[in-house]
C-alpha cells in the first residue's frame, strides 16, 4: 500500500524531511476567501478519504451573518463532502509544531460539486475553454499593505513603523529604500513562500505608505488562485511577527492609492501550445481583439465579484492609480484593460479593474468569463484609447448595490459562473450591504449632526 506522505508535492516532501507531521489543516475556501475547515492529528487525515462541513459556510456574510439563500429546503445546513486535493498540499512553516494545509473540493451528498464553492466556480469556467481546445494562462499581481497594529476599528489605519524607526512613507514607488523599511517582514515572506513551494517573480514598493506588491509567475488559473488564497494567509502571519498587520483592504488609508489584483490573461491552443492572441507573423489575432470585446462588454455585469465590499468602490477614484472605465491601451496605465509591452508569444492582456479584496478564485473566474464570452461572441472592442484614459467617461457602477443590479440582470453571466452561485452570492452581498448600512460614519456625525 503506497504511504499517503510519498505522494505529496516535493516541497511539502521536503518541508517534512526527517520529521515527523503532528497535524493537518483540511480547508475551504468560502465566499470571502476565508480558510474555513478543521485541523486534524495527522494519523486521522491519513485514515479519512474526506470530511464534513455545513452548506451554510457559502451563506456567511464578511461580518459573521448570515444570508437567507438557503432556498426551498430551509435553513437545514445539510453537510458536504469535503474531498482533498493532495497536489495543494503545502507547509504551514509558521505554526509551532509540523503543520501541513491541504485545500479539499466540496461535493454534495450525490457527488455533485457545490455549485456556490468559489474553487468550484473557477474550475467550471476553466473546463468551458477546455471544451473549445483553449487553455487559459493567468499571471497576477497581488498589491497589499503593511501597517501598524488597528486594535480599534474606530481609528484611522496609520503606516507601519519601519526598520529606520519612522512610519512608511508614501509615494516612494519603485524605491529599494523602502522597501528595506520592511526588510524582516519580507524576509519571512520569502522564506514562507520558499517552504510552501511557491515562486515569486519580484516584490516592489508601490505608491502607498507601506504599500507593496508580489509578482506571481504565469500559470494554471486554478493552481495561482489556489496560491493566491495561501499567500495572504502567509503574509499575514509574517507581518504579525513584526507587530503590524498586513491588510488587502481595497482602500485602507484614506488619501492613499488602492491595493488591486492586477490579471494578466493570455489563451493557448491546446494542440499546438501557441498563443491564439498572436498569428503566425506575431501579429495580433481576431482572437486577441475578441478578448478584449468581452472584457468590455461583461465586465460591469461582474464588477460585484472584482469589488465584493463598500469599501472596494473607494479605489475606483481619478488619478488614483486604479481605473475608472473599461478603454484599452497599450503600455497605458490609466486604462481598465493594458496590454502590455512583450513579444509575440507572451502577448497577453491586463484587468485592472480587481481590487485585492475579491476572492481570488471569484476574481479569476469573473475575469476568464468575460473574455471567454468575448471569444465565443465575436465581441469587437471599441477603438484603443491613446492618451490619459481618466479623461473619458466612467463606466465603472460606483457602489456595490448598483454593481449587484447589473450582476442579476446578466442571465449570460450568471449561466457561466452558475445560476446557482449567481443566486447564493448576490442575496449574501446584498445582506452585507444591508449590515454596511445600520452604520453610521464619523463623516455623518460631522458634517449632519448639526447641520441638516
Amino acid at each position: 500500500m503506497v504511504n499517503w506522505l510519498d505522494e505529496l508535492p516535493e516541497a511539502a516532501k521536503i518541508y517534512l524531511q526527517d520529521r515527523r507531521l503532528d497535524e493537518v489543516e483540511c480547508i475551504v475556501p468560502d465566499l470571502p476567501g476565508i480558510a474555513r475547515g478543521k485541523a486534524v492529528p495527522a494519523s486521522k487525515f491519513a485514515r479519512q478519504a474526506h470530511f464534513h462541513l455545513p452548506n451554510s459556510i457559502y451563506f456567511q456574510t464578511i461580518t459573521g451573518d448570515w444570508g437567507e439563500a438557503a432556498g426551498d429546503s430551509g435553513f437545514t445546513e445539510p453537510d458536504m463532502i469535503l474531498k482533498p486535493d493532495m497536489s495543494t498540499a503545502t507547509a504551514a512553516p509558521w505554526t509551532g509544531d509540523w503543520t501541513l494545509q491541504v485545500i479539499h473540493d466540496a461535493f454534495d451528498q450525490q457527488g455533485e460539486p457545490i455549485p456556490m464553492a468559489p474553487r468550484n466556480v473557477l474550475k467550471r469556467v476553466v473546463e468551458l475553454y477546455r471544451k473549445e481546445g483553449w487553455d487559459p494562462i493567468v499571471a497576477p499581481e497581488m498589491e497589499f499593505y503593511l501597517v501598524a497594529r488597528n486594535l480599534n476599528p474606530a481609528e484611522e489605519i496609520k503606516p507601519m513603523m519601519g526598520r529606520s524607526g519612522r512610519p512608511a512613507a508614501a509615494r516612494q514607488s519603485y524605491s529599494m529604500s523602502a522597501v528595506d523599511e520592511f526588510g524582516p517582514v519580507i524576509d519571512d515572506i520569502y522564506d514562507f513562500a520558499e517552504a510552501q513551494g511557491f515562486e515569486i517573480d519580484g516584490i516592489t514598493q508601490e505608491g502607498g505608505a507601506g504599500q507593496l506588491e508580489i509578482n506571481l509567475r504565469h500559470g494554471n488559473p486554478v493552481k495561482l488562485a489556489d496560491e493566491i488564497f495561501y499567500f495572504k494567509r502567509l503574509i499575514r502571519e509574517a507581518a504579525l511577527r513584526y507587530d503590524c498587520f498586513a491588510t488587502f483592504m481595497a482602500k485602507p488609508i484614506e488619501g492613499e492609492p488602492g491595493s488591486a489584483m492586477h490579471i494578466h490573461h493570455s489563451v493557448t491552443d491546446m494542440k499546438t501550445g501557441k498563443n491564439i492572441f498572436s498569428g503566425p507573423r506575431g501579429a495580433e489575432t481576431d482572437y486577441f481583439k475578441h478578448f478584449i470585446g468581452g472584457l468590455q462588454r461583461h465586465l460591469p455585469s461582474v464588477i460585484a465579484l472584482l469589488a465584493p465590499y463598500v469599501n472596494s468602490y473607494r479605489r475606483y477614484v481619478k488619478d488614483h492609480a486604479a481605473p475608472i472605465n473599461l478603454e484599452w491601451g497599450h503600455d497605458n496605465r490609466t486604462t481598465g484593460i493594458r496590454v502590455p509591452i512583450s513579444d509575440a508569444s507572451s502577448r497577453r492582456v491586463e484587468n485592472r479593474l480587481a481590487g485585492m479584496d475579491c476572492n481570488p478564485y471569484l476574481g479569476i473566474a469573473a475575469s476568464l468569463a468575460c473574455g471567454y464570452l468575448g471569444l465565443k461572441e465575436g465581441q469587437s472592442p471599441t477603438k484603443m484609447y491613446t492618451g490619459e484614459a481618466y479623461d473619458a467617461e466612467e463606466d465603472i457602477p460606483r457602489d456595490l448595490f448598483s454593481a449587484l443590479g447589473l450582476l442579476n440582470e446578466s442571465k449570460t453571466i450568471g449561466n457561466i459562473l452558475h445560476p446557482e452561485f449567481a443566486r447564493v452570492y448576490s442575496i449574501v452581498k446584498s445582506a452585507e450591504y444591508e449590515e454596511f448600512l445600520h452604520v453610521i460614519s464619523p463623516w455623518e456625525r460631522e458634517h449632519l449632526l448639526l447641520n441638516v
